[in-house]
């Protein structure tokens, strides 16, 4: 069985955040960073930048366990760690390979860590209106319907929705997941 675990995001993964952000099954999904934006990203207080490993071993973040153990898969970026709130953005989640249950199993680990670990009221994203597979995912996982930004999201081919999606910490307690 494979785990996933999230560990800060160093300098030294940066080659692997950009790889997995341009790839073909990323790329129309995801707004592309420039390195600066991304080293931005990992250096603000109020932001988590973290690298998704697949592991043998059921644990929740990386720092004591041995590299070759691990294999990055992905990575993650909270935004909202100093808001008075208590209300986190879900800015980005990356996964490489797709279909193999490595984005469930990190959505998951974001819930626990947002309403277990930091004790925050309320998790948000949002999603192009076109990506039905993270739609889905993120519908079954508890999340609700918002609204939707109409055209906010600027593509090759012209504008497509963003929809706007959330869970509260009183619809995590009732199904953790």
């Amino acid at each position: 069985m494979s785990y996933v675990t999230l560990r800060p995001t160093r300098q030294a993964d940066l080659d692997f955040v950009i790889a997995a952000e341009r790839h073909p099954d990323n790329a129309p999904y995801v707004g592309q960073w420039t390195l600066e934006q991304h080293k931005d990203a990992i250096a603000s207080q109020n932001n988590a930048h973290l690298i998704v490993e697949k592991t043998s071993t059921a644990t929740h973040f990386a720092q004591s366990m041995q590299s070759a153990d691990r294999h990055s898969i992905g990575y993650v970026i909270l935004v909202g760690l100093q808001d008075p709130h208590l209300s986190l953005l879900l800015k980005r989640i990356v996964i490489l390979p797709k279909g193999k249950g490595f984005g469930r199993k990190t959505l998951q680990w974001v819930k626990r860590f947002t309403f277990e670990q930091l004790g925050y009221h309320r998790l948000a994203l949002d999603v192009v209106g076109s990506n039905q597979r993270a739609q889905r995912l993120y519908r079954s996982e508890g999340f609700v319907d918002e609204g939707k930004l109409r055209e906010a999201y600027k593509t090759p081919t012209g504008y497509e929705d963003l929809l706007l999606l959330s869970i509260l910490e009183s619809e995590y307690a009732t199904n953790p997941s």
